[in-house]
């Protein structure tokens, strides 16, 4: 049976290497981003159905493909500030960005896997769903929420043959990380290279960034022969983090 993908936040970093993992599997793919740019990249090297979307426009989301069989609900932003000085219009952003969107997504999407008797939803989390760091605010509570609402479309579509499970990696080498070195190391005074170091691995075992392929080849397994019974769970790719 054809199979067809929608992954969000697909211009770089995750989002990307999960395209291309799906693409190899003969997955026919809709790639999502905010940036026609990095679409228009990822298209001349390969195979995609390319939408410019910005996600935080919840009704923008009602317009994108929902007869969808795996979901990779990745696009997300970070913000590093104390709570206090933490701008709330930035807080409620990153909630509609990287909760209630994967929420509607997921929601719009579902109807159709129910009627094929079969789907997948991969909520790209974070080790930052299972543990909190100080000064993001927004971006912890937010993958705490797509843990729980992961959790429960898992129970729901049990009974269709939906699966529906999160992936938590640490930190990976994408932008998103990469603009954070600079955010932090003027929270902290430090230099980036200290923050690296002394910031972004201190709390891990495996002192290295996560690659991008890494995080899709998890991804490529929660949609994969060995899927059917893996829902409702996180996994978690964090160089022994949570292990503390």
């Amino acid at each position: 049976m054809e199979r067809r993908a929608l992954v969000t936040g697909a211009g770089s970093g995750i989002g990307a290497a999960c395209v291309r993992r799906l693409v190899a599997d003969g997955i026919d793919v809709v790639a999502v981003d905010a940036d026609a740019e990095k679409l228009a990249v990822l298209a001349a090297q390969v195979r995609t159905e390319t939408v410019v979307a910005d996600l935080s426009d919840l009704d923008g989301v009602a317009t994108l493909p929902a007869d969808i069989d795996i979901l990779v609900n990745n696009a997300g932003v970070q913000q590093v500030a104390p709570v206090e000085q933490f701008p709330p219009e930035r807080f409620g952003y990153i909630l509609r960005l990287m909760l209630e969107s994967p929420f509607r997504l997921i929601r719009q999407t579902l109807p159709h896997m129910y009627g094929r008797g079969w789907g997948r939803i991969v909520n790209i989390s974070s080790v930052h769903g299972l543990r909190a760091s100080p000064f993001k605010a927004a971006y912890v509570a937010a993958k705490h929420g797509l843990e729980g609402l992961s959790k429960v479309v898992a129970l729901e579509g049990a009974a269709h043959g939906v699966t529906s499970n999160c992936v938590n990696p640490a930190y990976v080498r994408t932008p998103l990380v990469t603009a954070q070195l600079s955010d932090q190391a003027a929270t902290h005074g430090l230099t980036e290279a200290e923050v690296l170091e002394k910031v972004l691995l201190a709390p891990v075992a495996v002192k290295r960034l996560i690659e991008p392929t890494e995080v899709a080849e998890l991804v490529a397994m929660l949609y994969g022969p060995a899927s059917n019974s893996v829902t409702g769970t996180s996994l978690v790719l964090d160089g022994g983090w949570t292990a503390h």
